[in-house]
């Protein structure tokens, strides 16, 4: 699996989510531009030690990387209908996460709306932090898997 965090703008959320793809075997996939550099102490203190195990990379033009792929992928996203549980994952899906400040474009939803997944939570709330989406959808793919890498 890969998880694609678009733009993403709050150093220790990607930290954060480096962890959680170093225990979970996943690629990460950042899209720029990102709110900070690779190199931020944060960013590092966030992630600890794990991002010697973790494959990262970065791309500049998401539309084209999902255009161009093979491989199923999901978006997540708080204005969408379909639950992120209603979903048959394959250990080859990419996993798409919005920027913490701006979500995803709306070039996204008009072009793939049928790839849209939600996570469910209360009336009027906002949004879920992006470390903890990330951790919950994966695992939940994961756990279709049967927890093998």
């Amino acid at each position: 699996m890969k998880i694609i965090l678009y733009q993403p703008q709050i150093p220790q959320n990607t930290g954060n989510i480096v962890r959680t793809c170093s225990v979970t075997g996943t690629d990460l996939i950042l899209v720029e531009p990102l709110g900070f550099s690779i190199g931020d102490r944060w960013l590092k203190r966030a992630g600890l030690d794990y991002w010697e195990g973790v494959s990262v990379s970065t791309i500049s033009d998401l539309e084209s990387y999902l255009s161009e792929s093979d491989l199923s992928f999901y978006f997540f996203s708080s204005k969408a209908h379909l639950i992120y549980t209603e979903i048959n994952y394959t250990s080859s899906d990419m996993l798409v996460f919005g920027s913490e400040t701006s979500g995803l474009s709306e070039i996204f939803f008009k072009r793939w709306p049928e790839k849209f997944v939600k996570i469910p939570m209360v009336e009027d709330s906002r949004c879920l932090n992006l470390a903890t989406s990330v951790g919950i959808a994966l695992y939940e793919a994961w756990r279709q898997q049967g927890f093998s890498c």
